[in-house]
């Protein structure tokens, strides 16, 4: 190495080269060859000669090492050329402090070949499932909770169900019950039932996922979903994949034709209305009927506006005197 004298100030990285290293870490920690620009290429050597970057031959690839690595190494070699470079060797960690903090705080990207990798920002998640609709039909799944479905979204969404059911795919989905009782968010399932997808409704809270061709997942990495982890790990899919299967089963299933045109959620409400009148408690109709409780109780509500009922037995005792 340098002369002891100098060996600080040679084994720490020039502003050009910490510009590139706080810019790949920005990038997840990986950049490939051909991203680097030609007025970077000197930079670029001086991170790999200081051991911050490795190069990743098998992909072309180079990946960003913790600077706690190359603090050690530099500490290491200057404590055994001179004892009166100790003092300096001590500053490292303070001096390599602005390239720690940007590596501990900055989103980490795996290989793209197997793993984990994060994907934050609402548009490019929707990229990423975009690009993963593209690559990957075949069978598809998606829990989307959150309810009706955003009317501005609907027509973008109906594109991209098409496209995908022309290429070959199946998709199964849950809503939330609530989706029933949106006229818009009933059209949209409507239309893509008939294309060939599957969507039942869930009363139990769920979270947001999907899974293309049961090789890769999207899950959420942050509670309000603007960081996506982008999974291919054979282990982990398959868990998410029991995951969906196990809610599936949970699941009501829908005649969304029936509903879009209004004869299903009449006949419905119909029946809860006649058993109710026969003095069937809440939990009894959903039991006789196949649906869930919450489903009922939006039938409940509709028909305590429709006979002015304050109280549930008030509107079973005007709904049995009404009977033929």
């Amino acid at each position: 190495m340098a002369d002891p004298t100098t060996l600080l100030a040679a084994t720490l990285p020039d502003a050009a080269a910490r510009a590139l290293y706080l810019a790949v870490l920005r990038e997840g920690g990986r950049i490939r060859a051909e991203e680097v620009g030609a007025g970077d290429r000197e930079a670029l050597g001086r991170l790999v000669e200081l051991g911050l970057l490795v190069p990743q031959l098998l992909d072309g690839c180079y990946s960003a090492v913790d600077p706690r690595a190359a603090t050690e190494r530099i500490g290491s070699e200057i404590r055994r050329q001179s004892i009166r470079l100790l003092a300096e060797a001590e500053q490292l960690p303070e001096l390599m402090g602005e390239l720690t903090q940007a590596y501990d705080t900055s989103p980490k990207r795996r290989s793209d070949s197997t793993g984990v990798r994060y994907v934050t920002g609402l548009e490019e998640i929707r990229y990423e499932i975009d690009r993963l609709t593209e690559e990957l039909p075949g069978d598809g799944m998606s829990a989307q909770p959150g309810g009706p479905r955003p009317a501005n979204e609907i027509p973008d969404s109906l594109r991209h169900a098409r496209r995908f059911h022309e290429r070959g795919g199946t998709v199964r989905s849950l809503y939330e019950v609530s989706a029933k009782y949106d006229p818009p968010t009933v059209r949209f399932a409507a239309q893509v039932s008939q294309l060939g997808a599957t969507i039942r409704v869930l009363a139990v809270p769920f979270r947001r996922f999907l899974v293309f061709a049961r090789t890769v997942a999207i899950i959420p990495a942050a509670a309000d979903y603007s960081t996506a982890a982008v999974v291919d790990d054979p282990a982990t899919v398959a868990f998410v994949v029991d995951t969906f299967e196990t809610l599936w089963q949970q699941a009501e299933g829908v005649n969304w034709d029936a509903l879009d045109d209004g004869s299903l959620d009449s006949a419905v409400h119909e029946q809860v209305g006649r058993l109710l009148a026969r003095g069937l408690t809440q939990r009894a109709i959903a039991t006789r009927l196949g649906l869930s409780e919450r489903t009922v109780a939006g039938h409940i509500a509709r028909l305590r506006e429709l006979y002015d009922a304050e109280t549930l037995f008030q509107l079973g005792w005007q709904m049995r005197g009404e009977r033929p």
